[in-house]
């Protein structure tokens, strides 16, 4: 694909980064001279210095053969206006990173894509739900809805206490009479490796598990590993950035008690009137005495979302130190996300990663509803709908020709997720959600085409 990305920033230097290890045809454009000569230098990608509005500029890109348009600057107001214009000059797709969600809570009402922008992103408000997400699925560091949860994919780490720590995917499937879960990828402790389990796969001590989990299978996951699924009553937040005040909006929105620490005291003033149900307190929150005061071992769980990933880590560990059962922690630097368990934070977020996981599906072949990458892990996650033409249409699972490095993690058919089996025979209009290993994402395209 002919990609042209808007903006070299922290999320356009990092799309062109993964897209270019993909052998796409990527074109960076900003005006930030020293932003551009970073990724020339780093990345096997063309770069054009200018204004991303400028039409003679979009023209030096060949936007008129590009198949796909990604407007990420800092300015909403310049993404919004490079999409309209590529769109105009013959741009197939495009894409708009927007910071106010009001854009993309009424996008079907203002009709965004008769102006020429085909979807809308928002890093923030991306990350915002994530935070919310994993809060609801409180027992794991990792999660992620496809179809308002009709299916559910979720993480953890297996300590020694857990029951099926020692016995084969198959025999623990046994445990249970009705399968609602089932595993999709592990990675093993100590290492950088990630498996697609089989039936004979060994689960052992330390490996990070991610499962795709029915209705009722993340209920009878906590009862197998021993985890406890508690409600998160009480919530402290460590920034008001707009990802804290998003979040503290939405949990305070669903009853739960949130408190909100910001240092800046004009910041804090406008966020307590803009959030009557959250208590937001001017202070600094890398003072523990500040935290004490404020009661953090009474809380739930513990969301540091600062401007910087170290005191975001450091807080969150102070959290863990008093007590906090649950901490997420906001971070830029991607090195991070393999330290997040050994140090003991629950779960690592970030902006970019959320954002390019949005954008990714757009880039897959066949008709990919949804696309996820697993933290920490060689592995991507997509949903797929399949046509009438599709290679995998009216087949048993057991019949198709899948990779050894992929596995068929759940269906979605009439909103309802199923775990299927080998005996299971995939209709049109069914969504497959499938783990793959990047060596083999396009022999699984292609069962989809």
């Amino acid at each position: 694909m002919k990609i042209i990305i808007a903006g070299a920033g922290e999320v356009g230097f990092h799309l062109a980064k993964l897209l270019s290890y993909e052998a796409q045809e990527i074109t960076l454009i900003d005006v930030n001279k020293e932003s551009l000569n970073y990724a020339d230098t780093h990345l096997d990608i063309k770069v054009i210095k200018g204004d991303s509005t400028s039409i003679s500029i979009l023209k030096d890109a060949r936007v008129s053969e590009s198949d796909l348009v990604i407007a990420v600057t800092s300015s909403e107001t310049t993404n919004i206006t490079v999409c309209v214009l590529a769109k105009q000059l013959g741009a197939k797709k495009t894409i708009a990173r927007i910071s106010n969600t009001e854009f993309i809570n009424h996008k079907d009402e203002v009709g965004f894509t008769k102006f020429g922008i085909d979807e809308l992103i928002s890093p923030e408000a991306l990350a915002a739900s994530e935070i919310k997400l994993l809060l609801d699925q409180s027992a794991f560091n990792d999660s992620y809805e496809f179809e308002d949860g009709a299916l559910t994919m979720v993480g953890l780490n297996l300590s020694s206490r857990m029951t099926f720590v020692g016995k084969t995917v198959k025999e623990a499937a046994q445990i249970f009479p009705e399968i609602r879960f089932v595993p999709i990828a592990i990675q093993r402790f100590g290492t950088q490796y990630t498996i697609i389990p089989r039936g004979d796969t060994v689960f052992k001590q330390g490996d990070n598990v991610v499962f795709i989990t029915a209705e009722g299978g993340a209920e009878e996951l906590c009862k197998l590993t021993g985890k406890m699924h508690t409600e998160v009553k009480h919530v402290m937040i460590l920034g008001g950035s707009k990802i804290g005040f998003k979040a503290a909006r939405d949990l305070s929105n669903l009853s739960t008690r949130v408190k909100l620490i910001e240092k800046d005291k004009d910041r804090a003033f406008d966020l307590a009137d803009e959030l009557p149900k959250v208590l937001v307190i001017n202070g600094d929150g890398r003072h523990v005495d500040l935290l004490e005061e404020e009661n953090l071992s009474d809380m739930d769980a513990f969301i540091a979302v600062t401007g910087n990933s170290e005191t975001n880590i450091m807080s969150c560990l102070v959290a863990k130190s008093k007590g906090v059962r649950k901490t997420i922690a906001l971070v830029e630097n991607m090195d991070y996300f393999e330290l997040s368990q050994s140090i003991g934070i629950d779960t690592l977020i970030n902006k970019k990663l959320l954002a390019a996981n949005n954008i990714f599906r757009y880039i897959r072949k066949g008709d990919v509803v949804a696309m996820t990458k697993l933290n920490n892990m060689h592995a991507e996650l997509l949903e797929f709908k399949v046509k009438s033409k599709s290679v995998i249409c009216d087949k048993l699972i057991k019949d198709i020709d899948f990779p050894r490095s992929a596995i068929i993690g759940g269906i979605i058919r009439d909103d309802n997720g199923i775990i299927a089996l080998g005996d299971f025979r995939i209709s049109q209009g069914d969504r497959v959600v499938v783990c793959c290993l990047p060596q083999s994402i396009k022999q699984v395209e292609k069962l989809f085409l």
